[in-house]
């Protein structure tokens, strides 16, 4: 079998992540050096470095009350994703009626925007009692749909004899799922939480019909809130879109191999 030289694809994915890392560089040098981002001829290395935008943004706005909102909102939709959609995949993997239809109408259910359905969550949110609540922030996305495919994709892959085995032993569907699978499942979970955290953190329309008071504000409407502050804001802009990025990145960044396998898992089964 002929085997062709893989330069070219190293070269051509070197390109493509130069391509998309030069405006993450182009922000950041701009947070520190509060240059003109359309300069001609732009400068490649930072003038007079400095955090001054940094402490800008953190006192100009209650940064970390919003930090803080975001944080509490994210990790209350981390946990109902991992909880909700493990169950929901699991339950998936098992032979039962109308499972070909349910699978259907979830597929069927990707296809709507989520603001098609923000009216009747914002009834139904008000009607529960939980505008401009933690809860009533993080409600709508307690569980996705695509998560729930990432966690069967996953279930598939593990052996039924393992889970027979389980049940000769006398353990319960409950335990099943969360000593055996899950375990196993590692990638799933890792990819759950990082498609979770990306929807939740930079989510603004929910927050914003959400909230009536500032102090329940997150991250996104800040931002907004900042822009009508400042009338200068070349480098402070930037310097919070470094703040708000920087987590995401972080948690990207430890469980990028995982979130792969999770996206993967269950693609080359049989």
């Amino acid at each position: 079998m002929r085997r062709y030289p893989r330069w070219p694809i190293h070269l051509a994915l070197i390109l493509t992540s130069f391509v998309m890392l030069v405006p993450f560089y182009w922000v950041f040098k701009t947070s520190i050096s509060g240059e003109n981002i359309f300069n001609y001829p732009p400068n490649i290395i930072p003038r007079n470095p400095h955090l001054f935008y940094y402490v800008d943004v953190w006192y100009a706005i209650p940064f970390a009350r919003y930090f803080l909102n975001s944080v509490i909102v994210t990790v209350m939709t981390i946990a109902a994703n991992i909880l909700l959609n493990a169950m929901a995949g699991y339950a998936l993997t098992r032979p039962f009626r109308g499972k070909t239809f349910i699978i259907l109408l979830f597929l069927s259910c990707m296809m709507v925007p989520f603001q098609a359905t923000i009216i009747p969550a914002y009834l139904i949110t008000g009607k529960l009692g939980l505008l401009d609540s933690y809860l009533g922030l993080a409600l709508p996305q307690f569980s996705t749909i695509i998560c729930i495919f990432v966690f069967k994709a996953s279930f598939d892959a593990i052996p039924a004899s393992l889970i027979d085995a389980a049940k000769v032993d006398g353990l319960s569907e409950w335990r099943i799922i969360w000593t055996i699978m899950m375990p196993l499942a590692k990638s799933a979970v890792a990819t759950n939480v990082i498609l979770s955290f990306i929807w939740s953190w930079n989510n603004f329309l929910w927050p914003l019909i959400m909230t009536r008071s500032s102090d329940m504000q997150t991250l996104p409407l800040g931002l907004s809130r900042f822009l009508s502050y400042q009338e200068d804001t070349t480098g402070a802009l930037y310097a919070f879109c470094i703040m708000v990025l920087a987590p995401g990145i972080l948690l990207f960044l430890l469980a990028q191999k995982e979130f792969i396998q999770g996206l993967t898992s269950g693609a080359t089964k049989g």
